[in-house]
């Protein structure tokens, strides 16, 4: 065990992105780390960090290497659990990343039975909308939707989204209800400013059988789907985000869904890893939670005509 020490050092510090986060992860110095990390690239006869005052970023020679010690070191905590008999029961801490709502709705209440069922496992979970470099950061599971953007990864499907596009009753009565694309035009937008590029997200729908995007004048951006939900409720325009975050308003008939037959395709969620080969104890424990409650996830309603709405809400 003792030759792995450098490659340990050299993983957590690649995670942690600094000596001292990584030594406190691992329970030793940071200079003791330093010093470990500094024999390794010497036996390699490679710079495996760009170093600064602050932090340190990985070569391009430290990332080559960090993608294959990521499957080492797994592959290695799988035959200590074998060693041990603990391969049946999770345990450890069990990284995750997420987006903010649907962690929130969704996978909180997962994680709430997961640690239930399993005492000694932990949680470490991040939620957020801006996409994590899941090996670098070293996540176990990551929950995405839409198409996987890293071949490299292995993503299980287990869950689809739509997009609603939809507006309160009281801005309706004050704005009309659109019933075509051009009349979008001429409504106002409460749109997604997408964190990782600060650019607004057009609205995507479906037309004569072809997606088309949208993007309609605005006076209100935010970075969060639940602030768009919560400014279409007030009235302050029309909003579009995923399903999950609107049934309850729907069913109360605090918000009206427009548009319903021009829904754009349903999006898969996915859970992402690094690698598929080999699944620690934890990751599996949470895969076969998902598989077995994907059916009470919640479900887009079914998309019903917008006048036809309006006109029972008037009897």
């Amino acid at each position: 065990m003792h030759g792995l020490q450098p490659l340990l050092a050299f993983a957590e510090t690649a995670k942690r992105g600094n000596f001292a986060a990584a030594s406190r992860e691992i329970g030793c110095t940071p200079s003791t780390l330093a010093k470990s990390v500094a024999r390794l690239e010497a036996q390699l006869g490679v710079r495996l960090f760009h170093r600064t005052t602050r932090q340190v970023t990985l070569t391009d020679d430290g990332q080559r290497l960090f993608a294959r010690c990521q499957r080492v070191l797994t592959e290695l905590e799988l035959l200590q659990e074998e060693a041990t008999g603990t391969r049946e029961e999770p345990a450890g801490t069990l990284r995750l990343d997420m987006p903010v709502t649907f962690g929130r709705i969704v996978m909180l209440p997962l994680l709430a039975q997961l640690t239930r069922q399993h005492p000694r496992l932990s949680i470490d979970a991040r939620f957020s909308d801006v996409y994590a470099d899941i090996v670098k950061e070293g996540i176990d599971v990551a929950i995405r939707t839409g198409a996987l953007r890293d071949s490299t990864l292995v993503a299980r499907t287990f869950s689809q989204q739509e997009l609603l596009l939809f507006a309160a009753p009281s801005y309706l009565a004050r704005a009309g209800t659109p019933s075509t694309l051009a009349e979008l035009a001429h409504h106002t937008a409460i749109l997604f400013r997408v964190p990782s590029t600060g650019k607004d997200r057009p609205w995507h729908l479906r037309s004569g059988g072809r997606n088309v995007t949208v993007m309609p004048p605005s006076r209100l951006r935010v970075d969060g789907g639940d602030a768009i939900v919560r400014a279409a409720v007030l009235g302050m325009g029309i909003g579009q985000v995923p399903h999950y975050m609107v049934t309850e308003h729907l069913a109360r008939t605090e918000l009206v869904e427009l548009l319903p037959t021009m829904r754009p395709p349903p999006m898969p969620i996915a859970a992402v890893m690094p690698s598929g080969r080999m699944v620690p104890s934890r990751v599996r424990a949470l895969l076969d939670l998902i598989e077995q409650s994907a059916g009470e996830f919640p479900a887009a309603p079914p998309p019903r005509s917008t006048q036809k709405r309006a006109r029972q809400r008037t009897r």
